[in-house]
């Protein structure tokens, strides 16, 4: 089984719904989901705020272009719309892959730029990390390491006390 982190944010319309339809897109692969955290937005300040979550999910028979597809068919789902003028601009759904691990346990790696594993960035983004704590306290990150020691240390810090959660949002881990 193929397991893998996907990050999902919203900005735009019904934030929740998104997030909600998204592991609903995902059906009986989905083993765990985060908790929902409302976060400032990140690269482009512009735009109203996220709601955060992550969630894991394992499938026998998907591979990490499988994973890719499957986020790029919630993002369409919702309304996706991609503005190349804003890269990290306001949006309906964002879900990324953000690591993949194979049928032995371990991390997959590469450096497609259709698919690059793990995500490039997502050691950057305090509104992946610390949702994913949520499902994985002593989670890696392949690469970069502990989750909390990437949470606790350098420019991440100061972000985390940015991130809001939100126990009055709930997303459900099954269909």
């Amino acid at each position: 089984m193929t397991r893998a982190v996907l990050s999902l944010g919203s900005n735009l319309g019904d934030r929740l719904d998104h997030l909600r339809s998204a592991v609903a897109t995902f059906g009986e692969s989905v083993l765990m989901v985060s908790g929902v955290y409302e976060t400032p937005p990140w690269g482009d300040t512009a735009q109203p705020a996220y709601l955060n979550a992550v969630v894991l999910v394992g499938d026998v028979a998907a591979g990490p272009y499988d994973w890719l597809a499957r986020t790029r068919a919630a993002e369409q789902a919702a309304g996706r719309v991609r503005d190349p003028e804003r890269r990290f601009g306001p949006r309906t759904l964002d879900v990324d892959v953000i690591a993949v691990w194979g049928d032995d346990g371990e991390p997959v790696l590469s450096e497609d730029p259709e698919l690059t594993l793990p995500h490039p960035r997502a050691h950057l983004r305090a509104f992946v990390l610390r949702p994913w704590i949520d499902i994985a306290p002593y989670g890696r990150l392949p690469g970069h390491g502990w989750l909390t020691d990437l949470l606790t240390s350098g420019p991440l810090a100061a972000e985390v006390a940015e991130l809001s959660p939100r126990p009055d949002l709930t997303l459900e881990s099954t269909p």
